[in-house]
């Protein structure tokens, strides 16, 4: 296992994703910022905490409850109502994205109802598409091979990145 970033480092990038947000979102009143179940919501709820403490715009954070192995099987859960999310400005937070699978099957629930623009944000962009799916805004772009992983693990409130 090698670590490819810190908890310092997380935090830092955290903080950049965050201001990019801002930056593209200065004219909304509120935006709408849902992680992916596990890591992708913790640092979805981080990132959001960010943006509060940083500009006047209502943040609302909220859950993204997928099956990220079968994502078909299930549907896809909100942690909030999703008539909240018509004609809103969405980012969709992940820690990892690595084939687009999670991110895809999340966005088209997204595309039920009409939004005014959609964004995708990940910890880690590692390349190896096989969705139609691109990351807006990423911390770490990784070129790696298609039989390593890149796992991102938390304990308590610190974060450390491995290539495993």
């Amino acid at each position: 296992m090698q670590r490819i970033l810190t908890n310092v480092e997380i935090q830092q990038k955290l903080v950049r994703l965050a201001h990019q947000m801002i930056e593209i979102t200065w004219d909304q009143k509120e935006i709408y910022v849902g992680g992916i179940i596990g890591n992708g919501f913790e640092m979805a709820t981080e990132i959001c905490t960010i943006i509060e403490s940083n500009s006047d715009t209502k943040v609302h954070c909220f859950e993204i409850k997928i099956n990220k192995e079968h994502p078909w099987d299930e549907d896809v859960i909100l942690s909030i109502p999703q008539e909240k999310l018509k004609n809103a400005v969405i980012f969709i937070v992940d820690d990892v994205l690595n084939s687009g699978k999670t991110m895809q099957y999340a966005l088209v629930k997204f595309l039920q109802h009409p939004t005014k623009s959609i964004k995708t944000v990940a910890m880690v962009d590692r390349k190896h598409r096989r969705y139609p799916i691109k990351a807006d805004f990423v911390g770490l772009s990784l070129s790696t091979t298609l039989s390593d992983r890149v796992e991102i693990f938390k304990e308590e409130s610190n974060y450390e990145a491995f290539l495993v």
